[in-house]
């Protein structure tokens, strides 16, 4: 049994093959972040807001975090294989390859599956990073300058306000517009507090 390990070991650590494995270990780490991620997340919000028997939620729970883990696992085959037949092909890899293989990524497991709320949660998440890292960006590049730390603490609080203004406007006026995770917090915040039968809702339940 060690001799067996030690020659899988070899293999593993073989420089010819790095590139390969890397792709193996990039789907293995998708699905367990993409699990661990979504076990977490679906679980707290299907004890908050979820009503009806344990094992529907138990089966809702394990089919989420399941989507959640293939999709994210799915996507880092997707951009690792790219990268590594781009890599073959041109001799090298570049920074436009990371672009590409994102794009097609993207596409092919997220695109098409804008129907499913998972796929937009990851999409919405990643799309509020990418704006956040833009704005960085213009600044390190100076694409964006403010006179003082004062000023630019003033652009945030407009930005905020206007956030927080828009969500609200559209929870009120349209809320089935808003994506269902955010509309069922939302439902529990300002919705199921205007309402109770006792003290007991009132303070210790909300139902």
């Amino acid at each position: 049994m060690n001799s067996t390990l030690q020659k899988l070991d070899k293999i593993v650590l073989d420089p010819r093959y790095h590139d390969v494995l890397e792709i193996v270990k990039g789907v293995r780490n998708g699905a367990v972040y993409g699990g661990k991620v979504r076990l977490c997340h679906a679980l707290v919000m299907t004890i908050l807001f979820r009503h009806g028997r344990i094992q529907d939620k138990a089966k809702f729970v394990l089919k989420a975090t399941k989507e959640h883990a293939m999709n994210l696992a799915s996507y880092v085959a997707i951009y690792k294989t790219t990268l590594y037949m781009l890599k073959k092909r041109n001799g090298k890899s570049s920074d436009i390859d990371t672009l590409l293989a994102g794009l097609l990524g993207g596409y092919v497991i997220f695109g098409r599956g804008g129907g499913s709320a998972i796929n937009q949660q990851i999409v919405l998440y990643v799309f509020s990073r990418v704006v956040l890292g833009l704005s960085k960006l213009s600044l390190k590049k100076s694409l964006i300058t403010f006179k003082d730390k004062a000023h630019a603490d003033k652009v945030w609080s407009i930005f905020a306000s206007v956030c927080w203004g828009l969500v609200m406007y559209m929870f009120r006026t349209d809320p089935d517009c808003l994506q269902p995770s955010l509309k069922s917090s939302m439902d529990y915040l300002y919705m199921d507090s205007n309402s109770w039968s006792g003290l007991r809702t009132l303070l210790w339940h909300n139902k």
